[in-house]
């Protein structure tokens, strides 16, 4: 049946006697409204869109480093500027770019798609550039630290929408959360993708270390000079392949999330005329009590999970001298995740999601103690890895999972407060940076403390008791205070359930809302 024809025979029904209507436009009874799902088609193509972000943040967070220092010949110093600054400029763009999407308005592309559209091929072309050695040495420094930024920024616009995207598929929660557990598998792959390329490609790009750490600056000197241009070269273009290749899947991603997904907006939110300012929506955000529980607990764990990755190359190298194993270490955590994440997407189905929390971060536990107090042994390593790959699964698909379930319980006390779905995942990226930074930060400052020497092939005792502190002991306090700030996140599955019907109700009244004004109006023409 039409809308239009609906409409009109049930408006003409309720004044007019039912005789003068023909048969076929009396009164039917109101169908139930059917359940709104997504196929598999939009899950795959909504989770593509998540592999960018992945792909480009692993070859940076990796490679970057040794890039700037032995490939573009940047000074430490210099160096280091870029990293740091690039890392909070990354971090402060989140709320930037979400105060801009809340000011956005719906366009026939939708609120966030424009911004995805939009900043890919910018994107991209400044992701090409940071891989660029440019001829002149003297503002290189500039240059890396200038399209650093750019892209950061760039790339922000592309993953704050698509992350907020995610209120926008589906009005069901178990669709959204079925659309998640794609997305953080796909993003998992891309992880291991981003590794799997740069570190193929540029492998030739590894610089051996040096015996005599205190000879470094003479060795470099040498080093510097018996390097011929064109092997030097090789590497710059090795470099340039694989942002090549990086950048073409970051623009296929892109245009399959584009095709494949489209934008919905809430039928209660249709109906209300201006979005609330970013500010006051800021105010009733942090001021949403599940939201500051469920961010401050994986504030903890990210920042624990970020000091095992951050320092999980120099501890296989130095603690566990296992400098040939890293990327075969690496690749088996990020192929376990993989794996398990449609487990764990099975597991918060059936047990609930703050079960799967406490099951699954905790998980991690038992192996770092035993690789704190392990002595080098690469069989343990290997099973050690495969296990932390359990919790990095949990760590990825359950934030991305309960957030959702946060901004319902919001909508629902604020039913008149709609735009602020990108205040919430912009945030909430920004604590997540906020964490790789201060990961960052305190692993530089204590290994510097402990006296680590740059390239070498071996380091005190006290780096390497600190790196095993970096990646153990540490990590496991951080994660028993999230675990801590769980226990007080009140949305469980009885909450869940009970904000979904309350929801449901609210978009039926919305739109029986709408059909009475279309009702009224068409009498009118009908009398």
């Amino acid at each position: 049946m039409a809308k239009g024809e609906g409409a009109e025979s049930g408006s003409a029904a309720g004044l007019l006697p039912t005789g003068i209507l023909p048969a076929a436009e009396r009164p039917a009874q109101k169908e139930p409204k059917k359940k709104q799902q997504l196929s598999i088609c939009n899950k795959l193509c909504y989770a593509v869109g998540g592999a960018p972000y992945q792909v480009t943040g692993c070859a940076l967070g990796f490679f970057l480093q040794i890039y700037l220092l032995d490939v573009a010949q940047v000074d430490p110093f210099s160096a280091s500027i870029i990293l740091f600054v690039g890392r909070a400029w990354d971090a402060f763009t989140d709320p930037l770019v979400g105060f801009c999407i809340s000011k956005s308005s719906w366009t026939r592309l939708g609120r966030l798609m424009p911004w995805i559209i939009f900043s890919t091929p910018l994107a991209i072309i400044a992701y090409f550039l940071i891989w660029f050695v440019p001829d002149f040495p003297q503002g290189q420094a500039l240059w890396y630290l200038l399209f650093y930024c750019l892209f950061e920024t760039l790339v922000t616009c592309f993953h704050v929408p698509y992350s907020a995207l995610t209120m926008f598929i589906s009005t069901e929660q178990s669709e959204r959360d079925s659309a998640t557990a794609y997305r953080m598998t796909v993003e998992v792959l891309g992880t291991v993708l981003g590794t799997a390329i740069q570190g193929q490609i540029v492998g030739q790009a590894d610089t051996p270390c040096l015996q005599d750490p205190a000879d470094s600056a003479l060795a470099t000197e040498g080093a510097n000079r018996t390097q011929s241009t064109t092997s030097l070269r090789e590497t710059q273009n090795a470099y340039l392949l694989a942002a090549g290749v990086i950048a073409s899947i970051y623009v296929i991603c892109a245009v399959i999330l584009t095709l494949g997904v489209r934008e919905q907006r809430e039928p209660y939110e249709t109906q209300q005329t201006e979005p609330i300012s970013f500010f006051r929506g800021l105010r009733l955000v942090m001021g949403h009590g599940p939201y500051v529980k469920l961010i401050a607990g994986f504030l903890f764990t990210s920042l624990a999970f970020m000091l095992v990755e951050g320092n999980f190359a120099l501890f296989c190298t130095y603690t566990l001298g296992f400098r040939n194993e890293f990327q075969n270490l690496l690749l088996a955590i990020m192929l376990s995740a993989t794996f398990t994440i449609p487990i764990w997407q099975w597991f918060l189905t059936r047990f609930g999601k703050k079960t799967a929390v406490n099951i699954g971060i905790s998980s991690a536990v038992p192996f770092l103690i035993l690789v704190a107090f392990m002595e080098s042994n690469l069989i343990v390593t290997y099973v050690v890895a495969v296990a932390a790959g359990i919790s990095v699964a949990a760590a990825f698909l359950l934030p991305w999972s309960m957030l959702p379930d946060v901004i319902d319980d919001f909508h629902l006390k604020q039913p008149q407060s709609h735009g602020t779905e990108p205040i919430f995942f912009s945030f909430y990226v920004f604590f997540t940076k906020f964490a790789s930074g201060v990961s960052l930060g305190i692993s530089t400052l204590s290994l510097d403390f402990a006296g680590y020497q740059t390239r070498g092939c071996s380091q005190p005792a006290r780096v390497k008791f600190t790196l095993k502190m970096l990646v153990t002991i540490a990590p496991i306090v951080l994660i028993l205070l999230g675990l801590l700030l769980f226990k007080l996140y009140p949305i469980d599955e009885e909450k869940r359930r009970q904000n979904k019907k309350a929801l449901q109700a609210l978009r039926e009244e919305a739109s029986s809302s709408g059909c009475s004004d279309t009702d009224s109006t068409e009498l009118a023409s009908i009398l």
